[in-house]
Formats: C-alpha cells, structure tokens, sequence
C-alpha cells in the first residue's frame, strides 16, 4: 500500500518518543498497578497524524509487506476474564490461526494481555492498562532472546534460532464494537531505520527491550474502525527474515475524534505468539 492520501480517516494525536543521549527503562508495575508515568514524559512528544480507515482496502494488506491483517475469527470463549478456561479454548484458536495465516510449521502462544480503558475495570480485574504511545514489541536483539526465555533449553533454543521465526501479536476486542481508543498501525515499509528508539523493560526477573518510535511525516498509518469480537488483527512485531519483507510494526492505542459520547471503554485482548518455520533457510543472528 504505497498512498493513502486518498483513503478517508481521521486526524489524531499520536505519542512518539524523542531521541536523547541516555536510554530510556520502564520499570513494569504489577498486573492492575499503576505506573508511574510521568518520570518518562521528557522522552514523549505528541503529533497530529493522519490515520486512514483501513477497512475499504483491507483485503490489499499483507503480513509481508505492511505488516499486519484484518480477519474474520470468531472465538467460542465466553468469558475471557476466566483464565483458568479461556486458554483451554483460545490457545488451540490462536495456533491454528497463525498457522493457517503464515505457514509456520509451529506455533507457541506464550502471552495473553487483557487491556482496559475503565480505571475501576482495570484494578477490579487486575489487568492493564491501554498504551498510547508509538511503539514495536521487539529488536533486534530481544527476539532472539525472547525465544531463548520461552524454550529455556539452551539446545532447543539453538535448534529453533537457525531456522526462520516471527512474533506476532493477535489484538481481539472482547466487547464490541470498539467506539473509543482502537488500534492504530504504521505500515512496516514506511518505517526508516532512524525512526527508532530503543527502550528497556525492567521486570522483577528479567530486563526486555522494545522499539519505541520517533516521528517521521513519511510514516503512513492505519485503523480498522468499529472491530467487533468477532474480528482479530493480526500483526508482525518481529521477523528473522532479511529479504525485504515486514520485520516490525509499529503500533499504539489513540483517541478518537468521531467517538459519540457516552461510548463504552474499550476491553480488548493481546496474545503474543512465537512462529517457527523449519522450511526455510538459517537467518544470521543480527550482532547487537
């Protein structure tokens, strides 16, 4: 997708992340805690940004080369507040998605984020909250050492790490329609390598490191208006491929100026998963 000047959408303020001298480290608070925020408020700046309605065009998009894909994928959980039940039918959902999606020969989903925009929401169930900043779940380094972290056996790992693997993120509403903070995406191809900025995740027992993003008026991003529970977005957040096909995809939660009032908070899900393709030729690790 190369233009989408002529693509109707809305103009909306979009959080990107600034270049400065030292490293930017987020200290992960608890599931439903409250994060201190405004420590890193100097890294952020704010953006007017054009963001086109996907849905005219959907069918035009790829994994490969915009990075992300709308689908129709209704779930027979009823209660994703119920994890104890919810991954004994949602896990199998997911991998059988992707597989069919991508071709991967396996798949493990090792990550469900539930985000909510009602504070009272949130704490009463103990998830988190919805980002609004510009950002990609992996680097170059960390998808590596993701994989590393998720099959703990060092031998596997090594195994895995010399065929080709992708992180995909499944972002699913779990109340619908979405009127109020959907989900914006920066096609992958309209990214440059400048455009990024590294920043840590500080957790009780590991440190991770994700892309956050600086601005870049050649950035074109999308939404899909109004998803239902019945639709998931799919998207690239790391590949191990170097021959010019997506490898990351920005992405954050915004606010937009055609929610009617009195529109519900958005409930949504995230499910990170680990695709690996034994078809495909060894990928050099980049040196980091």
């Amino acid at each position: 997708m190369s233009d989408n000047a002529a693509t109707p959408g809305v103009d909306a303020t979009v959080t990107f992340t600034i270049h400065r001298p030292e490293r930017l480290a987020y200290r992960i608070a608890e599931m439903g805690g409250d994060e201190d925020a405004q420590e890193y408020h100097a890294w952020y700046a704010d953006q007017r940004v054009a963001i086109r309605d996907a849905r005219p065009v959907a069918d035009s998009f790829s994994l490969d080369r915009e990075g992300f894909v709308l689908l129709r994928s209704a779930s027979a959980v009823a209660d994703f507040y119920d994890s104890d039940v919810f991954r004994k039918t949602y896990d199998p959902e997911i991998e059988a998605l992707v597989k069919r999606e991508t071709g991967a020969s396996e798949v493990v989903v090792f990550d469900h984020t539930i985000r909510v925009q009602s504070d009272d929401k949130r704490r009463e169930k103990k998830v988190r909250e919805t980002v609004k900043l510009a950002h990609n779940d992996y680097t170059e380094k960390s998808g590596p050492q993701r994989v590393r972290d998720i099959l703990g056996d060092a031998a596997e790992a090594g195994r895995r790490l010399e065929k080709r693997f992708a992180f995909y993120n499944l972002w699913r509403p779990i109340a619908g329609p979405v009127l109020s903070v959907p989900l914006a995406l920066c096609e992958a191809g309209s990214v440059a390598p400048g455009d990024w900025v590294i920043a840590d995740l500080v957790y009780a027992d590991r440190v991770g490191e994700i892309y956050n993003l600086a601005s870049n008026p050649a950035q074109r991003w999308w939404y899909f208006p109004r998803m239902t529970t019945g639709e998931i977005l799919l998207f690239k957040c790391f590949d191990s491929a170097r021959d010019g096909r997506a490898r990351f995809t920005p992405h954050t939660a915004f606010d937009d100026p055609t929610t009617p009032p009195g529109a519900p908070p958005r409930e949504s899900i995230e499910t990170r998963v680990v695709a690996f393709f034994d078809d495909e030729t060894r990928v050099p690790e980049a040196s980091v």
